[in-house]
């Protein structure tokens, strides 16, 4: 199958849609598709206006970016030439990537519609207080009118784009990991007497991610345990938090906390396989990449009940969904205290990958391109 990916957003900005975009290009042409993938944002050498295509792994890059301020990947003129790259292609299937605001990818949902190009969209984002904008546009019902398959990354976002889709039918096609890649080492050896239970998370230091609240949670948590249990804490990730953030630690005297800057995945990784826990407190997560990537790690994830983690962690079993900030703190101290509940949640975890590896997205995906009329 001839596929076109569609996103405003791709590497080498930083994100999860880039990542994901990025990631779902490659495995589905590692499965014996041929993927090309049109987007606004510009190319690692500068690369815009889609003068020149870069292949990478044989997936094939429109980079359709004007030369904004910051490099916004906005490109309102994009969609003629996109239409005509898209006919000469004799693609099978359009597939645009969606967040809130996505000028790009919405505008050629448009375009591709307008070729009767069947077309899936996937919506990686909370609709939140954006849903009454996205009611009253009524696009999503449009497009669902011409054929297309409207799909979300978790259940919890699928409701949203379900309610301001006029009750359509959308798919779950969730967010996918590479669980051999990032599972544990079986033969690490186990925490050594003395050592303190270490404590790991990874997020961009951003308001919607709430940090603070994170850091509250941590300092509650060490709190409730009992002073003999040692304990230490990483936050890996930078952001216009940060400030804000050492001085809040400044301030309780937690050095316990250490927070080294942005990791690579590879960073991010060796981090994982140092860790015994998992905490987020972010309640705005369509999905939740980065818990997926930590319980793909071996890792007991604590966090938020009703987020798009819901959809990577069952309660009591993988880790523990809390109802609020209190029950996230409360949750981190149950775990550090108790070797045998953390103990049994890493061994089911070490032997029970998570679904959403790349194999059974990758099918999910094509299945959703069948939905929308692909053969």
């Amino acid at each position: 199958m001839k596929v076109a990916l569609l996103s405003d957003c791709y590497p080498p900005r930083l994100g999860g849609i880039e990542r994901q975009v990025h990631d779902l290009a490659h495995h589905l042409g590692r499965a014996g598709h041929d993927v090309e993938v049109f987007t606004a944002t510009t190319g690692p050498l500068g690369e815009r206006h889609g003068l020149r295509t870069e292949e990478q792994d044989g997936v094939v890059v429109h980079r359709m970016a004007l030369r904004l301020p910051g490099g916004v990947p906005v490109n309102p003129v994009a969609p003629r030439e996109v239409r005509r790259r898209l006919l000469a292609g004799r693609f099978d299937v359009a597939h645009a990537h969606l967040g809130v605001v996505s000028p790009f990818a919405t505008d050629l949902v448009r375009t591709t519609q307008g070729l009767g190009l069947p077309v899936a969209a996937t919506f990686h984002c909370v609709l939140g207080r954006w849903a009454p904008a996205f009611r009253a546009t009524g696009h999503l019902r449009r497009w669902v009118r011409h054929g297309a398959a409207l799909s979300a990354v978790s259940r919890m976002a699928a409701g949203q784009v379900r309610a301001v889709a006029g009750g359509a039918e959308v798919g779950v096609l969730n967010n996918g990991v590479d669980a051999a890649w990032w599972a544990p080492d079986p033969h690490r050896p186990g925490r050594a007497p003395g050592e303190p239970v270490h404590v790991v998370t990874a997020m961009r230091l951003v308001t919607r991610k709430r940090p603070l609240a994170l850091l509250g949670a941590l300092h509650e948590a060490r709190a409730a345990l009992d002073p003999a249990v040692p304990l230490r804490a990483t936050v890996a990730g930078e952001g216009p938090q940060r400030r804000a953030m050492e001085a809040y630690l400044r301030a309780r005297g937690m050095g316990w906390v250490a927070m080294p800057g942005r990791l690579d995945r590879e960073g991010l990784r060796a981090l994982h396989h140092t860790g015994d826990l998992y905490v987020t407190t972010a309640r705005l997560e369509a999905f939740g990449i980065a818990a997926l990537e930590a319980r793909a790690a071996g890792l007991p994830v604590v966090a938020p009940a009703g987020t798009g983690v819901d959809d990577v962690v069952e309660d009591g079993v993988d880790g523990v969904l809390a109802d609020s900030d209190a029950g996230v703190a409360a949750a981190v101290a149950r775990l550090a205290a108790d070797d045998v509940l953390r103990n049994r949640m890493r061994n089911h975890l070490r032997d029970s990958p998570p679904r959403q590896d790349w194999p059974g997205v990758v099918a999910a995906t094509v299945a959703e391109y069948r939905r929308a009329g692909a053969t």
